[in-house]
């Protein structure tokens, strides 16, 4: 989100770094634990207040419209809590905005706890639930404020384990406190532990973030208006009725507001990467309808098994225990958001499929029901985890708050969504299991989506499409009945996850690959320089093959430079290969470049490199370092090159009949490094070189390569058969015939091959700066 420039600063608390408020705090752990229980509140209030429900009803004498305007009001309210509480803290300092909502909240207990009529009961509500919302926006903002980019993923993994576990627990204590009087103690005790929370955030917590960036407050109050509205006209529109004056007046306010918000986000350039809006936009939303779908659909297909109340009520606690597993999961692995969808929301589809077939058997039900609970709560908090890190960590820090809530909101849009299918309402009213099997098909089918859009599909549909593929698969071979039981499910639940990890490993094998071998280009690239197609009066071409699989250079080396003394050319082969020789390598070319253009006798710019060479392997105490070279000198309009050979292959010379395929006269010397080019410099030797003709500088690994018996590439003799009494057409024929026939002349190259082909300028020379 960008700044409004026309809007007025607000006044700013001066910023307290976070590590050295955490510092006097004796560290974040404190500052952590405490964050965690205010934000309990958002797990435990709405499971304890939805239990309640029904006695608040009776007590109060709540009618249809009223029940149904607290779920409207409630929702829209959460949302607008939400961004206001988390603009606020960016402006006003977000330990003072937190104590005045555990203030509120505190508030609301009270008034719930005492509440003597309908009206003072909604009050108290109303009341929470803008505490309860502003506690959590002023937490997760303090987390993200508080701890750095790196340290999100652990910091909100053991966060988000604790409000995991907060669920665990408010979920057992539904068959416990459905009642008013223990709605009543329970509201009371909140109250009491908020008073506490509060005086210990006043003293303790520490103020951290940057000054407050100004934000255009239409642009952001839009934007809350239309996701209140979404959520509201989501909850009453299987209530109501899509075509009911208030849900249509609901749904026009919807586009209304979003344009005025996106009418303000063009105009002042807001900013949010696209990817990772869509990321926490689908996982939120699959988290909302995830829990929904099983804290409603569950217990109706319980309810079939002979379940009690108290065991359903494990059972759907248990989404809470994979939620503390996931959590603690990412924390440990550092599991990056695209793994945790990829992998994570698949494993939530199938825990929601393998709710559809609970066995009859008390036992069997029960353990198969926990299983698929544990397991949507495992694959939701890997994906939710650190697609809230990352999307915390983009955050501009002076709107931090403002931005964060977008996530909370997110899943209120998940659980409205849920709430605005018919089945939905009939399983809230009591429907059949087909009504709650239909939920929970939605669900799955909502999470497969996010997963599509939040992860890599290759790999959500490999773990979707085996584990349905295993279960159709047993069905037809062992029939309906024996597909219903656990171990069916459970070897359908295998199968979808190792088919899953095995494709992501796949990929991650697959982009370590590509990472390789870019690596190793950028290597060549930056070593051996390319050769160009023309410089100064010869036509060039040039091929390198390393030896060594995906390093992209080995022993073997190349070069070609334009300098005041004329062309100058270097191809040479170190002692050993791969990896060990690519220092000496560099060392080499480095040493021919800059002095190729100093030196203008190409005999003393041998010694040169001969003296380099033999101190490199002084300085590495390397007695055996040493490399052959071919040196190579062309000046317009010479009809010859200059060459000094130090211990390499002569070059082959290619022309037309009756010469032919010959090597060309180049005695070899001493190679580079052994200090025999120093007293007496060579004199380099001319080789001819006519229009028409090839010259053929190549390694040793073209010519020691072995077919399968064994025999060594004969290069001459195949260049012979392949071009004929005409002879080669240009360097670039040459070089595309060698690679092709030497690969098919040997299945396994066992060193590295580097060649460079050249011939003269037919209508002379094309101007070139200096290579």
């Amino acid at each position: 989100m960008a700044a409004n420039p026309t809007a007025s600063p607000s006044p700013a608390p001066v910023p307290v770094s976070a590590p050295s408020a955490l510092g006097r705090m004796g560290g974040g752990r404190a500052v952590g634990v405490l964050l965690a229980a205010a934000a309990v509140f958002y797990v435990v209030s709405p499971v304890l207040q939805g239990a309640a429900l029904p006695a608040v009803r009776v007590r109060f004498g709540l009618g249809p419209q009223q029940v149904v305007a607290m779920k409207v009001g409630g929702g829209a309210l959460m949302v607008l809590s939400l961004f206001a509480a988390g603009r606020a803290g960016d402006v006003w300092g977000r330990r003072r905005v937190l104590a005045w909502s555990l203030g509120v909240l505190a508030a609301g207990l009270v008034v719930e706890t005492a509440a003597f009529s309908g009206w003072s009961y909604l009050l108290g509500r109303t009341v929470v639930i803008v505490g309860v919302s502003a506690v959590f926006a002023g937490c997760l903002a303090s987390v993200a404020a508080l701890n750095p980019p790196g340290r999100m993923p652990q910091a909100l993994g053991g966060w988000l384990a604790v409000m995991s576990a907060a669920f665990f627990a408010a979920a057992n204590l539904i068959p416990r406190a459905p009642s008013m009087p223990g709605l009543r103690v329970s509201a009371g005790l909140g109250a009491v532990v908020a008073v506490g929370l509060l005086l210990v955030a006043v003293r303790r917590l520490p103020e951290a973030g940057d000054p407050p960036v100004p934000l255009d407050r239409l642009f952001l109050g839009a934007l809350a208006v239309a996701l209140a509205a979404a959520v509201a006209a989501l909850q009453v529109g299987s209530v109501w009725g899509w075509a009911d004056p208030r849900t249509v007046a609901l749904l026009a306010l919807l586009p209304v507001a979003a344009a005025v918000a996106g009418r303000r986000w063009r105009r002042h350039r807001i900013t949010m990467p696209r990817r990772i809006a869509s990321m926490a936009l689908a996982t939120g939303v699959a988290v909302g309808f995830t829990q929904i779908a099983l804290l409603l659909a569950l217990p109706v297909l319980t309810a079939a098994s002979g379940i009690g109340v108290a065991a359903t009520a494990l059972m759907v606690s248990a989404y809470g225990v994979g939620g503390v597993a996931g959590c603690l999961l990412v924390r440990e692995r550092r599991i990056s958001p695209v793994t945790g969808c990829s992998l994570g929301l698949p494993l939530a589809v199938i825990g929601l499929a393998l709710c559809h077939v609970l066995p009859t058997g008390t036992a069997t039900g029960m353990l198969l029901g926990t299983v698929a609970a544990v397991l949507t709560g495992l694959g939701v908090m890997m994906a939710q985890v650190p697609q809230m890190a990352w999307f915390l960590s983009a955050l501009p820090r002076g709107r931090l708050g403002t931005a964060a809530a977008f996530h909370p909101v997110s899943v209120l849009l998940g659980t409205a969504a849920a709430q605005a299918l018919p089945a939905t309402s009939a399983v809230s009213l009591g429907a059949s299991g087909r009504q709650a099997e239909n939920v929970l098909w939605v669900a799955a089918a909502v999470v497969a989506v996010g997963a599509l859009i939040a992860g890599l599909p290759v790999v959500v549909l490999g773990v979707v499409g085996a584990a349905a593929g295993e279960w159709l698969l047993v069905r037809v071979l062992a029939g309906a009945e024996l597909a219903q039981r656990p171990l069916a499910q459970g070897s359908a639940l295998a199968v979808g996850v190792v088919t899953g990890l095995a494709v992501w490993g796949r990929r991650q094998q697959s982009e370590r690959l590509a990472a390789s071998r870019a690596s190793a280009a950028a290597l060549q690239e930056a070593v051996l320089h390319p050769i160009p197609e023309r410089l100064g009066g010869l036509r060039l071409a040039s091929r390198y093959q390393a030896a060594t699989a995906g390093t992209g250079i080995g022993g073997d080396f190349l070069e070609a430079v334009q300098t005041p003394h004329g062309t100058r050319v270097l191809i040479g082969d170190v002692r050993g290969k791969g990896l060990q020789a690519v220092q000496t390598v560099t060392d080499l070319l480095g040493c021919f470049r800059s002095q190729a253009h100093e030196t203008d006798d190409l005999g003393e710019l041998a010694a040169r490199l001969d003296r380099h060479t033999a101190r490199s392997a002084a300085a590495r105490g390397d007695e055996e370092l040493f490399a052959t070279a071919l040196l190579l000198q062309h000046r317009v309009p010479d009809g010859y090159v200059e060459v000094v050979n130090c211990g390499h292959l002569e070059p082959l010379a290619l022309g037309p009949a009756p010469a032919g395929v010959r090597e060309a006269a180049a005695p070899a010397l001493l190679p580079l490094g052994f200090g025999a080019l120093g007293a007496d410099v060579p004199v380099p030797r001319r080789v001819p070189l006519p229009a028409g003709e090839v010259l053929l500088l190549h390694t040793d690994g073209l010519t020691e390569a072995r077919n399968a018996s064994r025999e060594f590439y004969p290069a001459a003799e195949r260049l012979s058969a392949a071009f004929g009494p005409a002879g080669p057409g240009s360097p670039a024929e040459v070089l595309a015939f060698l690679e092709r026939d030497v690969r098919d002349w040997s299945h396994h190259l066992t060193d590295d091959i580097a060649l460079i082909a050249l011939t003269p300028e037919r209508s002379g020379p094309s101007p070139h700066g200096v290579h």
